[in-house]
C-alpha cells in the first residue's frame, strides 16, 4: 500500500507542489497573525492543562452539544506531538478565556505540508523521519471521500485526521501502539459506519478480527487507509479486487484467468468482482449455508448479473486451475490437448517453411530460374492465368478482415496482462464495445464459411452424378498429397529436383480444411460464451471453463499460423517476396503458374483447354490497388502478430 502511495506522489508531483503551496497559504491565512509573532504566556500548554487536564472537563459547543475536553497530560506528553505547544495546532485560540461560538479548526494537513515545504526549500532538515510518509498519506487523503466536501476546511469534511488517529494521543509510526491502533480500526470506522460495522462483525473477517487474529482483514485492508473512495466506481471495484488478492493470492490468480478477471486486469469494473459473488462486509465461508456462494445460494447470486441464469451456472468453476489435474480434470485435459496441438502444428510447418526458404533461396542464387513460356504462341495480350473469380476474392477479403478484427479484439482480452492491452482496449472503446466488434467479426467469418458451404451444397446437388470428389480439381486430400509432400522434402534436402504440382498443392488443401477444424473449435466455444444462459440449460458449468481455454488456444494457433506460415507460403518466400497479389487480382503470370502448378499447366495445354483460362494482365491502376491492399493487410497482420508474440511472452 505504501508503495502505491509513493507512485501516486511521484506521478502527480506538480499537482502536489501546487496543492502544497495553496494549502500552506491557506494555513497561514487562517492562522492568527499574533500567535505567529509572539505567544502569550497564558497560552502555554501547562496553563492549558490546568483546565483541560481536569477529569470530566467539558463544555457545550456552538450547537449545544456537550463536548469532552479532558486531556490526560501524561498520555499527551508521551504522544508524537507531546513537545508541541497546544496553540501550535489550535491556532484559533488567542486568549483565555476563549472566544465563544466560533468554529475550532485544527489544520493537520496545512501544518504538515508547511513543515514539508520548509524541508524541500532547505529552510529545515527532516527532524521527523516519518514526515515524508505523512505527506504521502496526505496526498492520498486529499483525493479521498473523507476529505470531501470541503477539503480546504477540515472542520467541514466527512472525516478528518483526528477522527481516525485521535486528537491528543497520536503515536509515532514506529511504535507498537501504532499496530494496536491499526487493528482497532473497525471500531473507529464503526463510529460513523455503524450499520456496515454490524454486518462486518457477523462476517468471517469480522469474527477473526474479534478473535484477535492478527491477519484478519479489517476496513483499511480493503478500502485503504487514507485513499478511501466511492465503492461503486469502476476504478474502486478494480482496486478492491486487487486488495482481496493481497490475502487470497491463489484465488486472485485463478480468477484473473477467467473472462471476468481479464476485464478486471484491463482496469474495467463492468464484470463480476470478488465481492459481487462472495459479498462484501457480510462475507462468509463457502461452506456456510448463508454464504452467497454456497451451492444452495449460488444460482441466485449468479442471477444478480445474469438474469435468467440456469443450473449450469452453479457448477461453473470461477477459480478452476487448468494446471491442477485433480481438481479441474476437464480443464487440464483441454489445455494439455491444445498445447500438444500447438506444438505439433508449429513444429512441422515452421520446419517446412525454414527448409523451403533455404532451398528456394539457394536455387535462385544458383540461377535455377522458372521455366520459360513462349508468349508468341499465346493469344495477343493473354499473358496471365485466371485463377480466382470475383466471388472467391471477395470471400477471401471479408474473411481476412473478419479474422483480423477477431484477432485484435480477442488478443486484448487473452493477453490482458500485457503492457499494450489496456491501450488497445481503450482505443476499441472498452470491453463492451470491443465485445460487439468481436461479434461483428465473428458474424463476418461465419457468414463466409456457411455461404461457401451452401454454394458447394448447391453445386454438388446439381451435379451429384458427375461431381469430381477426388482428383486434381478437388480439394479433398488424396494419397497424391502425401507423395507431393515427400517429394518436396526430398527437394528441400537436395535429393531430388523440385516436384511438379497440380492445381491444388498439399499446403493449399491444408489451408482450406484448417478452417473447418477452427470453426468447430472456435465457433462452438464462442457460441457457448456468447449465449451462456441458453447453453447452461443443458451443459455442465465446467463446459464454460473448457470453452474459454480451447477458444483462446485455438485462436492463438490460427493467428500465429496465418501470420507466419500462410504469409510465408504466399508472400515471404524468395519466389514471392515482398507479396503476391493473385488473390486480389485473381490473375497470375502464366510463367509463374507453370512453375508452381506444372501438372495442371501441362494437362490443360495437352487438352487444348489452356486458352479458356488465359486473360489480360491487370491494368496499372488494378496492380497498384492490389499492391496497396495487400501491403496494408500484410502490415496489419504483422502488427497483430507482434501483439500476439509479446502477449505470449508477457511483455
Amino acid at each position: 500500500m505504501r508503495r502505491r502511495n509513493v507512485m501516486n506522489l511521484s506521478n502527480s508531483h506538480v499537482r502536489t507542489q501546487v496543492g502544497t503551496l495553496l494549502l500552506l497559504a491557506l494555513g497561514l491565512f487562517l492562522a492568527d497573525p499574533v500567535s505567529a509573532v509572539t505567544m502569550d504566556p497564558k497560552l502555554a500548554s501547562d496553563k492549558c492543562l490546568r483546565c483541560h487536564g481536569r477529569e470530566g472537563f467539558s463544555r457545550e459547543d456552538a450547537t449545544g452539544v456537550e463536548r469532552d475536553l479532558h486531556v490526560t497530560a501524561d498520555a499527551f506528553h508521551a504522544s508524537v506531538h507531546g513537545q508541541q505547544e497546544c496553540i501550535g495546532c489550535h491556532e484559533d485560540i488567542t486568549k483565555v478565556p476563549h472566544r465563544k461560538n466560533v468554529d475550532r479548526k485544527v489544520g493537520c494537513v496545512s501544518c504538515h505540508l508547511e513543515e514539508w515545504g520548509k524541508v524541500q526549500s532547505g529552510e529545515a532538515s527532516t527532524v521527523n523521519g516519518n514526515l515524508e510518509n505523512v505527506v504521502e498519506h496526505i496526498e492520498s487523503y486529499m483525493d479521498s471521500l473523507h476529505a470531501r466536501p470541503r477539503i480546504d476546511d477540515q472542520s467541514r469534511t466527512n472525516a478528518t485526521c483526528h477522527d481516525c488517529h485521535g486528537s491528543h494521543y497520536i503515536q509515532s509510526l514506529d511504535r507498537v501502539a501504532r499496530s494496536e491502533n491499526y487493528i482497532d480500526l473497525p471500531n473507529m470506522c464503526g463510529k460513523c459506519h455503524a450499520e456496515v460495522f454490524e454486518q462486518y462483525k457477523t462476517s468471517v473477517h469480522g469474527q477473526e478480527w474479534a478473535a484477535g487474529i492478527a491477519g484478519a482483514a479489517i476496513c483499511a485492508d480493503c478500502h485503504s487507509r487514507h485513499g478511501v473512495g466511492e465503492v461503486d466506481g469502476s476504478s474502486a471495484r478494480v482496486q478492491v479486487t486487487e486488495n482481496c488478492g493481497n490475502c487470497h493470492h491463489d484465488s486472485l490468480e485463478t480468477y484473473l484467468h477467467t473472462y471476468h478477471g481479464k476485464i478486471t486486469r484491463l482496469g474495467y469494473g463492468e464484470t463480476a468482482k470478488c465481492f459481487d459473488c462472495h459479498g462484501a462486509h457480510e462475507i462468509q465461508r463457502v461452506e456456510n449455508p448463508v454464504s452467497k456462494v454456497h451451492m444452495d445460494n449460488r444460482l441466485e447470486t449468479c442471477q444478480t448479473c445474469h438474469e435468467g441464469a440456469t443450473a449450469g451456472f452453479v457448477t461453473f468453476q470461477p477459480h478452476g486451475d487448468a494446471s491442477d489435474r485433480q481438481k479441474s480434470p476437464q480443464m487440464w485435459f483441454a489445455q494439455t490437448f491444445m498445447i500438444g496441438l500447438l506444438l505439433g502444428t508449429f513444429a512441422f510447418f515452421w520446419l517446412h517453411s525454414a527448409l523451403w526458404f533455404y532451398r528456394e533461396y539457394k536455387d535462385r542464387k544458383e540461377g535455377k530460374n522458372r521455366p520459360h513460356v513462349l508468349t508468341e504462341a499465346l493469344p495477343e495480350g493473354k499473358t496471365h492465368f485466371r485463377r480466382f473469380g470475383r466471388w472467391w476474392r471477395l470471400a477471401h477479403l471479408v474473411g481476412a478482415l473478419s479474422i483480423m478484427t477477431l484477432t485484435l479484439t480477442g488478443v486484448s482480452v487473452l493477453f490482458a496482462d500485457s503492457s499494450w492491452a489496456p491501450y488497445i482496449m481503450g482505443v476499441l472503446g472498452g470491453p463492451e464495445t470491443a465485445g460487439y466488434i468481436h461479434r461483428v467479426g465473428a458474424i463476418g467469418f461465419i457468414s463466409v464459411f456457411f455461404i461457401h458451404l451452401i454454394y458447394f451444397a448447391i453445386r454438388i446437388g446439381r451435379n451429384w452424378r458427375t461431381f469430381e470428389w477426388f482428383g486434381p480439381n478437388s480439394l479433398v486430400p488424396s494419397w497424391q498429397d502425401l507423395n507431393d509432400a515427400v517429394a518436396m522434402f526430398r527437394w528441400f534436402f537436395g535429393l531430388a529436383p523440385r516436384p511438379a504440382l497440380d492445381r491444388f498443392t498439399y499446403w493449399e488443401r491444408f489451408d482450406y480444411w484448417a478452417p473447418f477444424w477452427g470453426m468447430t473449435i472456435i465457433g462452438i466455444s464462442g457460441l457457448i460464451m456468447w449465449f451462456p444462459i441458453k447453453f447452461a440449460s443443458f451443459l455442465p458449468g465446467w463446459a464454460f471453463n473448457v470453452a474459454q481455454i480451447v477458444h483462446g488456444e485455438e485462436a492463438f494457433l490460427a493467428a500465429v499460423f496465418l501470420f507466419t506460415v500462410h504469409f510465408f507460403n504466399n508472400h515471404f518466400r524468395p519466389d514471392k517476396f515482398p507479396q503476391d497479389t493473385t488473390m486480389f487480382t485473381g490473375r497470375v503470370p502464366l510463367e509463374i503458374y507453370k512453375h508452381e502448378h506444372r501438372r495442371e499447366y501441362e494437362r490443360l495445354r495437352a487438352s487444348g483447354e489452356l486458352e479458356k483460362y488465359l486473360v489480360d494482365a491487370p491494368t496499372e491502376p488494378q496492380s497498384q490497388a492490389a499492391s496497396l491492399l495487400g501491403a496494408t493487410l500484410i502490415t496489419f497482420g504483422l502488427f497483430l502478430l507482434t501483439l500476439v508474440i509479446t502477449g505470449f511472452l508477457g511483455l
